[in-house]
């Protein structure tokens, strides 16, 4: 049985277009930014709105599929855990920290012209097989 548990559901809109590259041994690892927005009403009534944005990772062949149908502005349901990094600013000397989610399911809630050019599933579960 498990003690603690790392889970996060997001969707939102993607920020921008997914960067993709293979590193030395071979695996292909990607990121693309998603904003996810919060409506809310102030204390005298009016409309606010608070945007989070989320850094996300992929790996393999989720790696793939997001460089074939992930695009800015589509709407996406991801499922992953976070993952903090920590780092010394060689100019400052200060410690930097910065946080991501790496996903371990996509699922595309709208119609990008990406996938309706690649034509490919717009769902992929890590545990899946690659889509390509």
């Amino acid at each position: 049985m498990a003690n603690s548990v790392n889970k996060v559901i997001l969707i939102g809109r993607v920020g921008r277009d997914p960067e993709i590259k293979t590193l030395e041994n071979g695996v292909k690892l990607g990121r693309f930014s998603l904003a996810t927005t919060e409506i809310y009403k102030n204390k005298d009534g009016s409309k606010s709105e608070h945007t989070e944005w989320h850094q996300i990772i992929v790996w393999r062949g989720m790696a793939n599929l997001a460089d074939l149908i992930v695009e800015k502005g589509a709407l996406f349901y991801v499922e992953g855990r976070i993952r903090s990094r920590s780092w010394e600013d060689p100019t400052t000397n200060d410690k930097k920290y910065s946080f991501e989610i790496v996903a371990d399911e996509l699922h595309l809630l709208s119609r990008s012209q990406k996938a309706l050019e690649n034509d490919n599933s717009t769902q992929y579960k890590e545990s899946d097989e690659s889509p390509l």
